[in-house]
């Protein structure tokens, strides 16, 4: 889990006009809310910011004129062609405090020799983590696993305070016999010799 530092500057005018003038100044519009507050309107600066969410479930410390918050990305909104942010929902949270977050599923290890595929059933797994303390990824082995194998997500080892937010008994990666394309029969190629 990555802390990240920013320094976030409260905004008072809103709409399209007003998004577009700060993120022309290299910023991006965002809004804290939890915890039964108000929702507070800031700006974020852009570069950091973008540095930060590159990493998932980053959790950031935010410095709101002089009052510190702990915040984690809810929402994300990039521009669909360049992929600039948009705007950017974080929602508070408090140390020690239980969250619920999707992590990312690495595997390690090769299958067994064959003509075997691995599917990711799912490529995330949602699971409940202290808010300080939340998992970047989980991995799990698939050494040796042949066809017909399934890893359920009870199945895959979860850092130490760390609890399955999903079914525990839903199939996560499951390994699948390649199908070998069909010859044409012989009376298809016979008669379009002819």
């Amino acid at each position: 889990m990555s802390d990240v530092k920013l320094t976030a500057e409260t905004r008072t005018e809103f709409g399209k006009g007003a998004s577009r003038r700060i993120r022309r100044e290299a910023k991006v519009p965002a809004v804290v809310y939890g915890h039964g507050a108000d929702p507070v309107h800031i700006t974020l600066p852009g570069h950091e910011l973008q540095l930060a969410l590159r990493k998932s479930n980053v959790l950031l410390t935010l410095d709101i004129e002089g009052k510190t918050e702990l915040a984690i990305p809810k929402a994300i909104q990039r521009d669909a062609l360049k992929g600039f942010l948009v705007h950017v929902d974080l929602l508070t949270v408090k140390s020690g405090e239980k969250v619920t977050v999707e992590v990312y599923v690495h595997t390690e290890g090769e299958l067994a020799p064959g003509a075997y595929l691995l599917e990711h059933v799912l490529s995330t797994l949602t699971v409940e983590a202290e808010a300080t303390h939340i998992p970047e990824s989980v991995t799990v082995s698939i050494a040796g696993l042949e066809a017909g194998a399934s890893i359920l997500a009870k199945d895959i080892p979860l850092p130490e305070g760390t609890t399955l937010a999903i079914d525990e008994d839903a199939v996560v990666l499951q390994v699948l016999a390649a199908q070998a394309e069909e010859a044409p029969a012989e009376s298809e190629t016979e008669s379009t010799e002819g």
